[in-house]
């Protein structure tokens, strides 16, 4: 399968975004899926989970409450609705996702994307 992460930007604090996460070459609506974070000089970070039906969803502490990640099976695609940007969420976000339910909670996930940079100002 392969991921397609788009809606990055450039936005001020307190503003919200939408990254979108288009999967292509097999349908992935048995598939676990994840975005992850990557700043500058710091590794890469979990930042929400969701499950193959949208049925569970999971997020890193310090995004909970500001971020949504939600799906559309029938359009192949996951999103991560972020509202109040603050510039430590300044990343690469990047989206994955596995066939393995496991996933969402070791963050092991198989297939990648590329990233989308988010960019935050204060």
């Amino acid at each position: 399968v392969q991921l397609q992460a788009s809606g990055g930007g450039l936005v001020q604090a307190g503003d919200s975004l939408r990254l979108s996460c288009e999967a292509s070459g097999r349908t992935f609506d048995s598939y676990a899926v994840g975005w992850f974070r990557q700043a500058p000089g710091k590794e890469r970070e979990f930042v929400a989970a969701i499950v193959w039906n949208g049925g569970n969803t999971y997020y890193a502490a310090s995004v909970k409450g500001r971020f949504t990640i939600s799906r559309d099976n029938a359009k192949n695609t996951v999103y991560l609705q972020m509202i109040n940007l603050k510039p430590e969420d300044t990343a690469v976000y990047y989206c994955a996702a596995d066939p393995k339910i496991i996933v969402v909670f070791n963050h092991k996930f198989t297939y990648w994307g590329q990233g989308t940079q988010v960019t935050v100002s204060s």
